[in-house]
C-alpha cells in the first residue's frame, strides 16, 4: 500500500478493503450510500462489496458525460434523501470521474455537506479526478461550469478496478499520465516512452508518480488561481472539442464519427496546444515533434472539419479560465515545464487545429 498525504485527506493506492474498513469504523456514519452508474453496478460493485464488511445502500444512475448534469443530480439528492441519509452519513463514490465529479458535487451540497469518499475505477479518474476536491457538472452545453471545491475525506485507488476496462478507457486515462508528465516531470516523460502497448501496462507502477506531480500542483494552488491551471494543459481545445462531440452543446455534434472520450480529446488537445507552445514560446521543433509522435502511437486521427470550427471556438470562448473575453491557455516553453496565462488570438488557434488536421505537418 502506498499513501499519499494530502492536507486533510489520504489517497490510498493498493488494495482499498483495509483503509476502506478502518476508515468507515472510525467515522460512525448512521447511513452508508454507494453511488454507482450502468457499468460499474455490473463491474465494479461486486469487487466492492465483497471487500467490505458494513452495510451499504446503492444508488444507481445512467453511465456517460451526456448524464452530468441537474437532472441526475436532482435525482441522486432525492434518493439520498428517501433512503434517509442524514449529515452523519457517508457517500461513497464508486465509479469514473462522471460518478466522482457529480456524487461529490452532490455529497458536498446535500444537507450542506456530508463525508465522501472517492474510489476511482477508470485510469483517467484515479489520475486526475482523485486529486484536488475539485467537483463539477456540466451546465447549458459547458462543461464543468457548475461546481464547488471540497475534498473527500478519503480517496482509494485499487488498480484492480483497470482490469474491468476496455483498450479506449485506458488509452481515455493515459491521456492524463502523460499530460502530468509534460507539465512538470520530463523524467517521467522519458520513462513513459518505453511503452508500447496499453494493455499489458504494469499500471501501479505509475500510478504514484502521475499523483505526485498532481499533488505538488494541488497543494500549491488548491482553489486554481496560479500554478493548477497547468493541469488543464490539452484542456482548452480538448474540451470544447470534446462537448460538441458528445452534442452536449447548442450545435449539432461532430457527423461521421463517434463521440470522443474525455482523455481522446485531450490528447487531441496536447497536439494543438503543444503547437501553440512551439509558436508563441518558442518550444522546440524537436520537442513538438516528440510530443505528436508520442500521441500518434496511441490515438487514432480525428476527422476534424473547418465546419466544427464555430462550435469548437463557441465552446472556448464560455471556458471558465477566459479572462476580459479573450481564451486563455496552459502552454509549454519545454517538455517537462508550463507556464499558465497564455492568451491566443482566434487566427493562431484556427492553425493549430489545421496543424492537427493535416496529420501534424
Amino acid at each position: 500500500m502506498i499513501k499519499l498525504n494530502l492536507n486533510d485527506y489520504d489517497i490510498s493506492i493498493g488494495e482499498m478493503a483495509a483503509p476502506l474498513r478502518a476508515l468507515v469504523a472510525a467515522g460512525s456514519y448512521t447511513k452508508i450510500a454507494v453511488l454507482v452508474d450502468n457499468n460499474t453496478y455490473r463491474h465494479c460493485l461486486p469487487y466492492f462489496l465483497q471487500n467490505i464488511d458494513f452495510e451499504v445502500v446503492a444508488i444507481e444512475i445512467p453511465a456517460g458525460e451526456l448524464h452530468k448534469g441537474l437532472d441526475t443530480c436532482r435525482f441522486i439528492w432525492s434518493e439520498m434523501m428517501r433512503l434517509g441519509l442524514d449529515r452523519r452519513s457517508l457517500l461513497i463514490n464508486l465509479g469514473g470521474g462522471v460518478v466522482g465529479d457529480m456524487g461529490g458535487f452532490c455529497a458536498a451540497t446535500y444537507l450542506r455537506g456530508i463525508d465522501f469518499v472517492q474510489v476511482p475505477t477508470t485510469l483517467l479518474s484515479q489520475v486526475d479526478a482523485s486529486v484536488g476536491g475539485k467537483l463539477a457538472i456540466d451546465f447549458n452545453g459547458v462543461k464543468n461550469s457548475i461546481g464547488a471545491f471540497q475534498n473527500p475525506v478519503a480517496v482509494l485507488v485499487d488498480p484492480a478496478f483497470l482490469k474491468t476496462l476496455p483498450q479506449s478507457e485506458i488509452r481515455s486515462g493515459f491521456a492524463e499520465v502523460f499530460k502530468h508528465a509534460l507539465i512538470a516531470d520530463a523524467g517521467q516523460w522519458h520513462n513513459l516512452q518505453q511503452i508500447n502497448d496499453l494493455m499489458t501496462v504494469d499500471w501501479a507502477s505509475y500510478l504514484a508518480p502521475s499523483l505526485s506531480i498532481k499533488k505538488r500542483i494541488v497543494e500549491e494552488d488548491p482553489t486554481e488561481k496560479g500554478i493548477r491551471k497547468a493541469l488543464n494543459f490539452g484542456h482548452t481545445i480538448g474540451h470544447a472539442v470534446e462537448s460538441v462531440s458528445l452534442g452536449i452543446t447548442d450545435h449539432s455534434p461532430f457527423t461521421n464519427h463517434q463521440s470522443l472520450l474525455h482523455g481522446e480529446a485531450v490528447a487531441l488537445g496536447i497536439v494543438c496546444e503543444a503547437w501553440l507552445s512551439h509558436k508563441i514560446l518558442g518550444l522546440s521543433a524537436a520537442e513538438l515533434e516528440e510530443i505528436v509522435a508520442f500521441v500518434q502511437r496511441f490515438y487514432p486521427h480525428w476527422p476534424l472539419a473547418e465546419e466544427d470550427f464555430p462550435a469548437v471556438f463557441e465552446i472556448m470562448k464560455k471556458d471558465k479560465k477566459n479572462v476580459g473575453g479573450r481564451i486563455n491557455f496552459t502552454l509549454l516553453p519545454a517538455i517537462g515545464e508550463a507556464r499558465t496565462d497564455q492568451f491566443c488570438e482566434v487566427g493562431v488557434i484556427e492553425e493549430a487545429l489545421r496543424f492537427y488536421m493535416g496529420g501534424c505537418r
